[in-house]
């Protein structure tokens, strides 16, 4: 087969079937990208697989249809050139939700992206209620994707046909579902800042991009212990994350959220106490027993860890003049994004505001230099924004 034929085969696992693939999308204005990763069934989840649907418009007559791929990473030592076809500025990666896709890849491959149209920025731009891959294939193409599937092992080898099927659902109307957003963006007004918003998704620097350090304080069930026992339950914590690592497996596949609480809780002495621990069962014990009950001694003898000290509420560092900028600029967009039927973020997220308020630029060149005012954002609310430090200023105590 020429090099510069369309792949015959959907799975993607050889060189040269890779070779094929990468040809062929090379000669597509874009196509449609999606990922699927491990995260349920390993400590650190990695792509398993990498699916890709494009117009195919070179079959025989009629309109183009939609030809679909699954690449197998696990199976490819080399995939170097799907990383360059990515990073081509002159072909367009349709994804939805692309930033999670993005980030994965750099972290796995280092792989970047030249130009892309995420389908649910493109969503939220047109303020659409549902925007989830699920709710809009169901509202707009009528398909019912299998939830079942979502829990499944991406690792395992040889894919079944209903995961084959899955996958190629989350692409396959990737590229009508763009079309039909490009449509309304442009019958809105909306087309230019929403390239706006898919250009900022490119130029953002994923090496800057740490990942967030695992603490129990992310736990939604942290709440339901007390506070004198967070030391104990740091301890347990920190053990699972070991013993998860340990065994590449998930913490929550060690031990459960709610049975971690319950330990905390009851501080068991003995294995015939870890026996009444609810939800505990019969081979954790056996397996995790001596060491589940070590750690709670020990974390008894631990210093509570300290309260969060407002992490991720940057305000909270802000001078009094800063905060009456920062709490008017909450109130305009907080309008600005009700008037053009937003969430708030669409309209600039919270770290933009905090930017503007502790910078109280003094021209429009200054503003250019904050992080997540765009060309269009700029353009639109920088007025509105030096009006709303001009004003708080005159507001201020000399």
């Amino acid at each position: 087969m020429s090099v510069n034929s369309k792949p015959t085969q959907a799975l993607v696992y050889t060189p040269k079937a890779l070779q094929q693939l990468v040809a062929y999308l090379r000669r597509q204005p874009r196509f449609a990208l999606d990922t699927e990763s491990d995260s349920l069934y390993s400590y650190h989840g990695k792509v398993c697989l990498i699916q890709i649907s494009a117009h195919d418009d070179e079959h025989a007559g009629g309109a183009p249809e939609i030809a679909d791929f699954l690449v197998d990473p696990l199976r490819l030592a080399d995939l170097a050139p799907l990383g360059e076809l990515f990073a081509d500025p002159s072909i367009e990666v349709v994804m939805h939700a692309a930033d999670n896709d993005m980030l994965m890849l750099y972290r796995s491959y280092g792989f970047t992206f030249g130009r892309v149209f995420d389908t649910q920025l493109a969503a939220r731009i047109l303020g659409w209620s549902q925007v989830g891959l699920a709710a809009l294939l169901e509202k707009h193409f009528g398909i019912v994707s299998n939830k079942r599937m979502q829990r499944t092992d991406w690792g395992k080898r040889p894919l079944t046909p209903q995961q084959i099927a899955y996958a190629q659902m989350d692409t396959h109307y990737l590229l009508p579902l763009r079309d039909l957003l490009v449509a309304e963006l442009q019958a809105r007004a909306r087309w230019e800042e929403a390239q706006d918003a898919f250009a900022a998704l490119v130029a953002a620097d994923p090496a800057a991009r740490t990942p967030e350090e695992r603490t129990f304080w992310q736990m939604k069930s942290v709440r339901d212990a007390p506070r004198e026992q967070h030391g104990v339950l740091e301890a347990l914590w920190l053990w699972r994350e070991e013993a998860a690592r340990l065994a590449d497996r998930p913490p929550f596949k060690v031990i459960n959220d709610s049975v971690l609480i319950d330990l905390v809780k009851l501080q068991p002495e003995t294995e015939a106490a870890l026996e009444q621990v609810p939800g505990l069962s019969d081979l954790q014990i056996r397996r995790y027993g001596d060491e589940l009950l070590r750690t709670i001694r020990l974390g008894r003898l631990r210093p509570l860890p300290p309260l969060p000290n407002g992490e991720g509420r940057p305000e909270q560092q802000l001078d009094k003049p800063a905060q009456l900028r920062y709490d008017a600029l909450r109130r305009w967009r907080t309008e600005t994004a009700r008037s053009r039927g937003v969430d708030a973020d669409i309209v600039l997220p919270n770290s933009t505001l905090f930017a503007i308020a502790q910078s109280n630029a003094a021209s429009l060149e200054e503003l250019a230099q904050i992080a997540g005012l765009t060309p269009w954002k700029l353009k639109h609310y920088g007025p509105a924004i030096f009006d709303i430090l001009a004003h708080t200023a005159v507001m201020q105590p000399a």
